[in-house]
């Protein structure tokens, strides 16, 4: 029994296994994937669809409308009006014969004043039934409305086109971090077996009466640094991979394989031409944005002015009434009644106790205000773009000085090592030279990053078309 539930436990974990979703990726392949399943890019898609129904829902404002209504009513108790009596012979029997022929019996009449005979016009239930057809003929808030729908279409294209640039740089940026977190554990690892073997070797000079026991437990102290830094790394490095797959628009928990390593994405990445090159504003997706923001603010004074402009509509309406005491409509003997009406309306706005003025003057102000942030925006971009350069410059500077050092800090180091091993240098000599050492391996990681992120961020800062 034991041995048929242990298969069955070996079974589902190696299903479970199986079924686990991994995925392997070159920096180029992130960039395309992540286009076309993340979460940013799929919103941005279904912007683009919403403004095309935007579009077309404003489109049919002046379209034809066609509109059926059905009306039922049944008189739970019927009014009545009364008929002066003076318009009748004054008998009995005159006065009993009207109020048959209104549908109201002797025994059920009610209290009237003298003089007056009450009566019940009508039938107790009625239905209408109506189709009506209407036509916009004119209306300024409506031009301007649909110009309004395409100029919002336009919007969200190019909030998608920002969309995937942003989606870019963070999948980079993402992408980077995995690997300098991988490239962190690869050193701290290897450091780490070094200064274990460093120290197991110190611990026994120091049995054999060679050194200090300060010397030992320096190499401890160091030891114990390495191996925490190396669990919060480790750790760093899972939650690297989970913000990877989810700039992505993967599950967090996809097993992932990268296939460029740090230093090719480096190299790579060093681009002197792109320093040098043109800054175009008028062609940056930002300033696009920020101008299709004051065209909006434009049409929006355009629509409060059509305010003050007459509309015109038509109508042709069809229905038919039928009257019965009983519920007998769809009755083949039930007599219809057809009526039918055509009609124009105009409505002419006189006067709005200065409410419409004040709304144009508001719609003004709002177009002086994107008038300034279009030009704000125009100057923001142009210093970003050299910041932008400067920055990136900077990164491919630093990461050669970077690339220089570590190898120096690895030489240095190995030197204190054989000195402090031949009992010519001190522990306090040795720790420096290690902690410099480990200092300049982080500063090269990080400053291959820097190469990568500064050169996406110089590519968003020029607008760079994603190939």
């Amino acid at each position: 029994m034991k041995k048929i539930f242990f298969v069955i436990c070996i079974t589902f974990l190696t299903t479970i296994k199986a079924q686990e979703k991994t995925m392997s990726f070159s920096l180029e392949e992130a960039i395309k994937f992540a286009l076309e399943n993340s979460y940013n890019t799929k919103a941005a898609k279904n912007d683009i669809k919403n403004a095309n129904k935007e579009v077309w829902k404003t489109t049919t404002i002046g379209l034809p409308q066609i509109n059926a209504k059905i009306d039922y009513q049944n008189f739970i108790k019927q009014p009545v009006s009364l008929l002066p009596a003076a318009a009748f012979d004054n008998t009995t029997s005159t006065i009993e014969t009207v109020e048959q022929y209104f549908n109201l019996q002797p025994n059920s009449r009610p209290t009237a004043p003298e003089g007056f005979i009450p009566v019940v016009f009508g039938t107790k239930q009625n239905m209408n039934a109506s189709v009506t057809l209407t036509q916009l003929l004119f209306d300024g808030s409506y031009l301007v409305g649909l110009q309004a729908a395409k100029t919002f279409l336009k919007i969200s294209e190019q909030a998608e086109e920002k969309t995937e640039l942003i989606t870019r740089e963070a999948v980079i940026n993402a992408y980077g971090t995995v690997l300098v977190t991988e490239n962190s554990v690869s050193i701290l690892k290897k450091n780490i077996e070094i200064l274990e073997k460093n120290y197991k070797d110190a611990k026994q000079i120091f049995e054999n009466g060679f050194n200090e026991e300060e010397d030992v437990e320096q190499l401890e102290i160091t030891l114990g640094n390495l191996k925490n830094q190396l669990r919060n790394v480790e750790n760093m490095q899972v939650i690297a991979y989970q913000m990877l797959n989810l700039s992505m628009g993967n599950p967090i928990e996809t097993k992932l394989i990268l296939t460029d390593s740090l230093d090719g994405l480096a190299n790579s990445n060093i681009n002197l031409g792109l320093i040098s090159e043109t800054f175009s504003v008028d062609k940056h997706i930002d300033f696009k944005i920020a101008e299709n923001d004051r065209q909006v603010k434009s049409l929006m004074l355009k629509r409060e002015k059509s305010m003050y402009l007459p509309s015109l509509s038509a109508f042709v309406n069809y229905g038919a009434q039928a009257f019965s005491n009983s519920f007998t409509f769809f009755d083949n003997d039930q007599r219809w009644f057809q009526q039918s009406l055509f009609g124009v309306s105009l409505n002419v706005p006189i006067f709005s106790s200065f409410g419409r003025n004040a709304s144009t003057t508001q719609a003004k102000i709002a177009l002086e205000t994107a008038d300034l942030r279009l030009q704000e925006t125009k100057q923001r971009l142009s210093l970003l773009a050299e910041k932008a350069k400067n920055e990136y410059q900077f990164s491919i500077e630093n990461y050669q000085t970077a690339k220089r050092n570590v190898g120096l800090a690895e030489r240095i180091e190995g030197k204190q090592r054989v000195k402090f091993f031949e009992g010519i240098s001190s522990s306090f000599d040795l720790l420096q030279a290690q902690n410099q050492l480990y200092s300049q391996q982080q500063n090269y990681i990080q400053s291959m990053l820097d190469v990568i992120a500064k050169k996406a961020a110089l590519e968003n800062a020029l607008n760079i078309p994603i190939k």
